[in-house]
């Protein structure tokens, strides 16, 4: 392993392991909007279905709409301390935008042009004859990649997080106006944390690990 790799895991582990679910943030600590948009560019380098990309982006960062909010995050006090708390959504038709994304591909160099033109025509066949079910399924697992790495590309310039499955997810469509292709995933406070966030225990590896058969 070179010096460049070494120091590359070696603040990976830090990263990861210094990261917690942190609920009570500083208020007067503020994260500018570009830096927002920076840890969403890097968390856009997860992998999903295709490359289709179907993350969507809701970010919610100033006090009126963070009181909008809050009552729909069940009362959660961060939304309101927190810099931001962002509303992670899958596009169940994000699929349509694979020609743009594989043309993009053949500017850049990464495809060759005749493969990009079988693989976009391949793939709007193949997802536009998906049910909702299955393509809710894909765009959430989709959502949960980039959610992983919004809160470590957060931890890597300082910040901290939380997700947060508890909302009202009927009520959050109807207040953002929501519209029905873009199912919500998650939402991620953001900010400085006010007190750390609690360490919690982990299972042994080796009670939730199996090698070539199932224990």
């Amino acid at each position: 392993m070179s010096t460049i790799q070494a120091n590359a895991a070696s603040d990976y582990a830090t990263v990861v392991r210094e990261r917690h679910s942190v609920r009570h943030y500083d208020p007067s600590a503020k994260i500018s909007e570009s830096e927002i948009v920076e840890i969403l560019k890097e968390a856009s380098l997860a992998p999903s279905s295709s490359n289709t990309q179907t993350w969507r982006f809701l970010v919610v960062n100033d006090d009126a709409t963070k009181r909008k909010l809050h009552p729909i995050a069940n009362n959660q006090q961060q939304v309101l301390d927190a810099s931001a708390t962002i509303i992670v959504l899958g596009d169940l038709e994000g699929y349509k935008e694979i020609g743009r994304i594989n043309e993009d591909a053949v500017r850049k160099g990464y495809m060759p042009e005749d493969f990009a033109k079988q693989f976009t025509e391949n793939s709007l066949k193949l997802y536009s004859g998906l049910t909702p079910e299955k393509m809710k399924s894909i765009v959430h697992k989709d959502g949960g990649l980039v959610s992983m790495l919004v809160m470590l590309s957060a931890k890597a310039r300082g910040y901290d997080t939380v997700p947060m499955g508890g909302y009202n997810e009927q009520k959050l469509i109807e207040a953002f106006r929501i519209p029905e292709n873009l199912v919500p995933i998650m939402l991620i406070s953001i900010g400085k944390a006010a007190v750390p966030g609690r360490l919690t225990a982990r299972l042994p590896i080796e009670d939730i690990v199996s090698w070539n058969e199932l224990k």
